[in-house]
């Protein structure tokens, strides 16, 4: 397993040949070039693409929306060569990518490990066509959003209602509704000043983006399911690729790309997320901030509660032709395994 993922520092060190690369892949997203996703999968995924390439391949980053746009055009920006690759999260562009949500649902996913390999799986099976215009790199989930707060310490239902809380997706937004809080919408990029002004209490967010927002700092109190249970929500996050670009690439790259990627690169994604959140809440918690589990029977009466949107969900797929059940009980069952 550890040859699967090079070392930060590995990465940190590789330097590109003087020469010119064959292949430059643009690659752009949303969160800063500190953030774990680029600095410990994409930057050494990049390098495995380098070195077996012999230089032919190299990747310039775009973090940040440095390329312009919002996280909900991201996907687009893919679609129309803006960038070459993209890593975002369709549930940040609604209802355009409805089969996925499925792995959004409330308490389907209980880390990123295992919630990753079943999205890979899931995606295989349901929502390819969803994807159709775009050469899919890799799938993965976040690992489970925790509620972090400024203010209010949350044990229990009746601690979330009223809370204005950032959410980042639809699905999130919809289970936090129904949980009584006060969803809000907003770029990951706005969350810490909005809750230094007061204009939200907190955030649903995963544990990996807690230190690159830098949440920590304006939260005290964060909360999660004990551990093997399954979190409110999740985010769906994926790596799309220009089919134009994909298919110009010459048989040996395409190869070493295709080697690469798919379940090699879902994994990667997991094992990152779940060591990050593990030792974000180690700091979290060594800086004075209190990290608390949901108790069992608090845990009971929050799935209750949520039912309902999982129940909405089912009704909107098949009115799109989808069956919904279907889709919900696969997800559930593969997030299991």
């Amino acid at each position: 397993m550890k040859k699967l993922f090079l070392s930060a520092a590995l990465a940190a060190a590789f330097i590109a040949p003087a020469s010119a690369a064959e292949v430059t892949l643009k690659i752009a997203h949303f969160l800063p070039s500190a953030a774990p996703a680029q600095r410990l999968v994409m930057e050494p995924w990049c390098a495995d693409l380098n070195q077996a390439s012999n230089g032919r391949i190299e990747c310039q980053f775009y973090p940040a929306m440095q390329l312009g746009g919002t996280p909900g055009q991201l996907a687009d920006q893919a679609l129309r060569g803006v960038a070459d690759i993209v890593w975002t999260a369709p549930g940040y562009s609604a209802g355009r990518f409805p089969v996925i949500e499925a792995m959004e649902l409330p308490f389907v996913v209980r880390n990123a490990t295992s919630g990753s390999k079943a999205a890979w799986t899931f995606l295989q099976k349901y929502a390819q066509d969803e994807f159709s215009k775009y050469h899919v790199l890799g799938i993965h989930v976040d690992g489970g959003v925790a509620l972090h707060t400024a203010n209010r310490e949350i044990k229990g239902l009746n601690d979330i209602k009223g809370l204005k809380l950032r959410t980042p997706t639809r699905m999130a937004s919809k289970t936090l509704a129904a949980l009584g809080g006060e969803p809000v919408s907003m770029p990951p990029g706005q969350v810490t000043e909005a809750i230094a002004k007061g204009v939200v209490d907190g955030a649903m967010g995963a544990w990996e983006v807690v230190m690159p927002t830098k949440l920590d700092e304006v939260t005290k109190y964060h909360t999660q399911p004990a551990a093997g249970e399954t979190y409110p929500s999740a985010t769906v996050l994926i790596m799309l690729m220009n089919k134009e670009k994909y298919e110009s690439l010459p048989a040996d790259l395409k190869q070493i790309v295709d080697e690469r990627s798919g379940l090699p690169l879902v994994e990667r994604f997991g094992f990152v997320f779940d060591d990050i959140a593990a030792k974000t809440r180690a700091r979290v918690e060594a800086s004075g901030g209190q990290v608390i589990d949901i108790s069992e029977t608090d845990l009971s009466a929050m799935k209750n509660a949520a039912r309902p949107v999982d129940q909405e969900w089912r009704a909107e797929m098949d009115k799109k032709g989808l069956n919904g059940t279907e889709l919900s009980d696969a997800a559930r069952a593969l997030a299991r395994e």
